[in-house]
């Protein structure tokens, strides 16, 4: 790969970044809405706690999520 597609591989790399980090996010929701009663107390998560955090919008999420520290 030259210098010259390297510059141009990096911007879109970093605009495709926020799209990739809300997928996740998205996944991870959906997952955690799908979980019976069971499995929530098997993981220390409330029933409440759960619906809650399923029903945050997308760009609300943790830092660590959104890749900072």
């Amino acid at each position: 790969m030259t210098d010259t597609d390297q510059a141009t591989v990096r911007p879109r790399r970093r605009f495709r970044l926020p799209f990739i980090h809300w997928r996740a996010v998205w996944r991870s929701r959906r997952a955690l809405s799908r979980l019976d009663a069971h499995l929530l107390r098997d993981i220390g998560v409330s029933d409440f706690d759960a619906r809650q955090e399923a029903a945050r919008p997308l760009w609300d999420a943790p830092e660590p999520w959104r890749g900072g520290t």
